[in-house]
């Protein structure tokens, strides 16, 4: 157990799990933004065939864990755990999902943090011999997740230049304890942060703050530099939420970013696309993480990936109430 912490809140994989496979599927407007060549499938509009949003969006994780399961010639019962996360109350797009396939499930919810949470736990049950595969997959959809935080596309709402979008689209990804892949070789668990912020729509400035408190957290535990990795990628944050984050680095703790600090948020979108501030949801970090970010481990353009994803972790009814909106940060390292 010692061996494998690191200061307070890191875990380093003595056998460092690999993602041996991934399966993207963007929405029609993801498809349309700077990285639409690297998904694997796209939607052709948001219902994909169904006779809802929320249907949809479950048939995303679906179709995505069964391309993983087809991509590694794996069958579901060689898979020991499906760990799964969305937006929705409940996690009931998870949970619809999961009803399709006979392996026991985990169901987590951590907002748009979620692919961080999901691969770590995966990386931690692998490490200490509790399985030897694992499938995980997140989703959100913009249509869903709307109307249940703020309201129903149809209003018409204006919204705020600072809001963000939140992604249509899902992925799943098999992490084992062997085969070839990038390795997940540590993670940092995040602490929930809570500076009094209320508005909904203030996604990166409620999230800023919990980014930043993690990325201290995992270099002072792993003594590494900030420029050790090619690419720190927060998720997400979008504009207004990333240039939040470089001035508390600035101004709090002294640290400035070389030039190797990204968001997804801002990856996944062109501002011409009328995103506002740029990508939130589940699916944000999950399809700029799992497409071209894991080819460019696979082919060796960059060798070494943190991935700092990001979650607001209000509810409806909490918003409604006026109260604050925690945050939360988890950040993975992963490495070719």
């Amino acid at each position: 157990m010692k061996d494998k912490r690191r200061g307070k809140q890191t875990v380093q994989f003595s056998n460092p799990p690999r993602i041996v496979g991934t399966h993207t599927i963007a929405g029609a407007l993801e498809a349309r933004g700077p990285l639409g060549q690297h998904f694997d499938a796209t939607a052709k509009d948001g219902l994909y065939g169904e006779k809802s949003f929320e249907k949809a969006e479950a048939k995303m994780m679906e179709d995505a864990v069964n391309e993983v399961l087809r991509k590694t010639a794996n069958l579901p019962e060689y898979v020991d755990y499906f760990i799964a996360s969305d937006l929705l109350d409940q996690i009931v797009i998870s949970n619809s999902a999961a009803a399709k396939f006979p392996i026991p499930f985990i169901g987590l919810y951590s907002a748009c943090s979620a692919t961080a949470l999901c691969s770590s736990l995966a990386a931690m049950l692998i490490d200490s011999g509790y399985a030897s595969k694992v499938i995980i997959a997140t989703s959100s959809h913009n249509s869903t997740a709307e109307r249940q935080y703020r309201y129903p596309t149809e209003y018409g709402m204006q919204r705020p230049p600072y809001s963000q979008w939140t992604a249509t689209g899902a992925a799943a990804a098999l992490i084992a304890d062997s085969g070839e892949g990038p390795r997940i070789t540590f993670c940092t668990h995040g602490k929930v942060i809570e500076t009094g912020l209320t508005d909904p729509f203030d996604m990166g400035g409620v999230m800023a703050p919990a980014a930043l408190d993690t990325i201290v957290q995992h270099f002072e535990d792993t003594s590494r530099g900030l420029d050790y990795y090619d690419l720190i990628v927060t998720g997400d944050l979008g504009e207004f939420g990333h240039q939040l984050l470089k001035e508390l680095a600035r101004d709090q703790v002294n640290i400035q970013f070389p030039n190797n600090l990204s968001d997804c948020g801002i990856m996944l979108y062109d501002r011409e696309q009328g995103v506002d501030s740029g990508g939130s949801g589940c699916a944000c970090s999950a399809l700029v993480v799992f497409s071209k970010l894991y080819k460019d481990l696979c082919e060796g353009t960059i060798s070494k990936l943190l991935l700092v994803a990001t979650g607001a972790l209000h509810s409806p009814t909490s918003c409604h109430q006026g109260e604050p909106i925690p945050s939360i940060a988890h950040a993975v390292a992963i490495e070719r």
